[in-house]
């Protein structure tokens, strides 16, 4: 039996979303189809307005419905701190940990020659603008510790080199309640 144009054309939407299969996305796909039509209204309304609404901070390049984002402009931050991450998702993970209290900068990615991705094409002339401006004492890199996360901070390590601030990477090893026996050897490395 052939499903409904209206019901393929949900699941190969839904199936463009990161980490939806295609079974996920019948399930989501029914599973709205099943449900008032308000549920599917609020769901439709919703994703427009994150499209009309949000905006890049000018200032750290995160998410914002206003200009510069709440971060940027609380008085109670850091500013001589600076935590770079890779994307605006990365910096409400930090911030529900609540420890941190300087200030972020989003790269929008990273380098990754295999995507046509280079140092140009992120944000990281804009940090070496912050940084200038002299009132900065520590930037904390905090990119993924995969391949192009490890030659990102690599490469804005040796960029901040000629600047009077020091740089740091975020931790990495063991997690709470592992044992040392079962850790891969570079994580033991590190």
């Amino acid at each position: 039996m052939k499903r409904p144009v209206a019901v393929t054309d949900l699941v190969d939407e839904l199936k463009k979303l990161p980490g939806i299969g295609q079974k996920t996305a019948e399930r989501l796909s029914f599973f709205l189809m099943r449900g008032p039509m308000e549920r599917a209204s609020k769901l439709s309304q919703a994703i427009l307005s994150i499209k009309e609404k949000i905006i890049l901070c000018s200032q750290c390049h995160g998410i914002t419905e206003k200009e510069p984002c709440d971060i940027c402009r609380d008085p109670g931050r850091d500013p001589t701190q600076i935590c770079v991450v890779e994307e605006p998702y990365d910096v409400y993970v930090l911030e529900n940990v609540g420890h941190f209290k300087g200030v972020y900068h989003v790269l929008m990615g990273v380098v990754s020659p295999l995507d046509g991705v280079g140092p140009s094409e992120l944000t990281i002339d804009d940090l070496k603008e912050k940084i200038a401006k002299g009132n900065v004492t520590e930037v904390i890199l905090a990119t993924n510790p995969d391949m192009e996360g490890e030659s990102t901070a690599v490469y804005i390590a040796k960029v901040l080199k000629s600047f009077p601030v020091k740089v740091t990477r975020i931790a990495r090893g063991l997690p709470i309640g592992s044992d040392i026996e079962y850790a891969d050897t570079v994580t033991l490395m590190k």
